[in-house]
């Protein structure tokens, strides 16, 4: 009885056994879904691995500054007239010396012809004066010597004498008319030159108000007017800009920098700190900034820069090479970072930050090399414990 029973409950048995593994495997399969589907996705976020190279401590300008030449004169005649020649135009090179306008001064010019004349007339009567005064010294000696000999009397001594010594002072009265005259054309030369502009260095021409025939006014004192020529030295030139009273402090005279232009995006010109500006511009009652002046290392860098490009300078105030750094857009509020580990998770990190400027930021402590860091810190979800998959960005070029 025993041998045919037990053959009957196995067959019964085999079926309810794997329809029980069917659905277990079933709900295991669907817990797997389940997790996956409801697990949270991976954030992507961009990352830089830490690296050594160099960080500067660096001051910027505040606002924008401009290229300003090392010369420049607005000019114009002190005499108000009409223009009579104008010898230039916008984007011409001059000497010094040269003549760019002239008013009209035929009547300063007939004055000084005059007096040219009246010192020749001058001349000749010292000429005249003289020759007279010589033959007379003559004459007085020639007495002397008859009277000597017992020819003439003492009287006419004394008067030969007296002729010679009143034909010396005409002469010499001749020669002060001479002087008087030579003095008057100067005069006259320099009320002419008053009527003329010239260049009082080597530069270009940046701007020209007026044309021939038109009347230029002087600027009374105190009212700026147009300038007659504008002239610039361009092979001179730096950058002035505004630093912030704060950052001011920390600069001296002969610290380098670098200059960026608008006109030149993505190139940068060496440069040095030549001034410091003694006071302290208030503006505006929350902005004070300090004027600062930087050169260029290089002449060949100005060749083909225009006075008035806007620029930003940075001034190095401390360097460190060789140092680990990391960018610092990875940086948060109390020295902390995210660095992305080998898991996909994010951690934070509490760092000892060293130099730092708006590109990168020395590490002290806290990162070692290699490890990467978050820089895109404003995307929604990054935070301490996030998974998250990097979006690797390329290394920027070490300085």
């Amino acid at each position: 009885m025993k041998r045919g029973i037990m053959p009957a409950m196995d067959k019964t048995s085999s079926p309810l056994l794997r329809r029980g593994l069917i659905a277990l495997a079933v709900v295991a399969v669907l817990a797997g879904l389940t997790f996956v589907l409801t697990r949270p996705k991976p954030i992507a976020v961009v990352v830089v691995a830490a690296e050594t190279g160099k960080v500067e401590t660096t001051v910027a300008n505040t606002r924008a500054g401009s290229v300003t030449a090392c010369r420049r004169a607005r000019l114009a005649p002190p005499l108000g007239g009409r223009i009579d020649r104008l010898l230039v135009r916008e984007g011409d090179r001059v000497k010094t010396g040269q003549v760019l306008v002239e008013l009209w001064n035929d009547d300063l010019s007939a004055r000084e012809r005059i007096s040219v004349e009246q010192r020749s007339t001058a001349q000749a009567h010292v000429r005249e004066a003289c020759l007279l005064a010589d033959t007379a010294r003559r004459n007085a000696d020639r007495t002397r010597a008859l009277r000597d000999k017992g020819f003439v009397s003492e009287e006419r001594v004394d008067q030969a004498e007296s002729e010679a010594k009143a034909k010396q002072a005409g002469c010499e009265s001749a020669r002060a008319q001479v002087q008087e005259a030579s003095a008057r054309i100067s005069a006259s030369r320099a009320d002419t030159s008053r009527t003329v502009v010239k260049a009082p260095f080597d530069g270009i021409v940046a701007e020209v108000n007026g044309e021939v025939g038109e009347y230029l006014t002087p600027s009374p004192p105190g009212i700026p007017t147009l300038p007659a020529v504008d002239l610039i030295d361009d092979s001179c030139l730096y950058v002035s800009a505004p630093i912030d009273e704060v950052d001011a402090a920390q600069l001296k005279v002969g610290m380098g920098g670098r200059i960026s232009l608008d006109a030149y995006r993505g190139k940068h010109f060496n440069g040095k700190l030549r001034r410091i500006a003694p006071y302290v511009l208030a503006l505006e009652k929350q902005a004070r900034t300090v004027e600062v002046e930087v050169e260029f290392d290089s002449p060949a860098d100005i060749r083909h820069l225009l006075v008035g490009y806007s620029a930003d300078i940075e001034v190095v105030v401390d360097a460190r090479d060789n140092v680990l750094r990391i960018p610092t857009s990875a940086l948060m509020p109390g020295s902390r970072v995210l660095a992305l580990n080998a898991e996909g998770v994010l951690e934070e990190r509490k760092i000892e930050a060293g130099l730092t400027n708006w590109e990168f930021t020395e590490v002290r402590n806290g990162v070692s090399r290699g490890d990467r860091v978050v820089t895109s810190l404003e995307r929604a979800g990054v935070k301490a414990g996030a998974h998250a998959v990097a979006e690797e960005k390329p290394a920027a070029k070490k300085p």
